[in-house]
């Protein structure tokens, strides 16, 4: 089932990939964006990662917390998406447990109809620029959408943005606009 905006958010308490226990209600003040990806070794996912790490100083003055799950083991993580240092926890889910806690789907028709699109390569490309190459990830679900939620300081989602392909996570502008008002 989906997460609808003004319900709150589905509690949860894990270690991240360094084993800092995250507890999504362990929060006084500021907003949460939580985004799921798809796996560690996802080109796409590690862009959009290194767009947050980019902004997150900004985006931590403005009060928001970014927590990052990915559907794969710890080990594929660091050995990836670890490598850009990121200033917010990353959590290790490959059972999906968060995933399906919070309605996030497994589409492989969304996931055909991505690269069919016009504008992936030049994705694909922007990716590459940054380092991050397109590598299967042996036992990942090629099929995962992302999903992002954006929740006020007493977790009550403002937003909630599920993909309709695999570039495709919550607006920065709207998560701007949310911090700005």
């Amino acid at each position: 089932m989906k997460i609808q905006p003004g319900t709150t958010a589905p509690r949860f308490k894990r270690a991240d990939i360094f084993g800092t226990c995250i507890d999504l209600y362990d929060r006084e003040g500021g907003m949460t964006l939580l985004s799921f990806f798809r796996n560690a070794a996802c080109a796409i996912c590690n862009l959009r990662v290194h767009q947050l790490i980019e902004r997150y100083a900004t985006y931590q003055q403005r009060g928001l917390r970014i927590i990052a799950v990915f559907e794969s083991p710890q080990e594929r993580i660091l050995q990836s998406v670890a490598k850009q240092n990121a200033p917010f926890p990353i959590i290790a889910d490959p059972k999906a447990e968060l995933y399906d806690l919070y309605g996030v789907e497994s589409s492989p028709s969304k996931v055909a109809a991505t690269m069919t699109m016009a504008e992936t390569p030049e994705i694909i490309q922007q990716a590459a620029a940054h380092g991050f190459v397109l590598t299967p990830e042996d036992g990942s679900n090629f099929d995962r959408m992302p999903a992002d939620f954006l929740l006020t300081y007493d977790l009550r989602v403002i937003a909630a943005h599920y993909a309709d392909y695999v570039m495709d996570h919550m607006p920065l502008a709207r998560i701007e606009q949310e911090l700005w008002g």
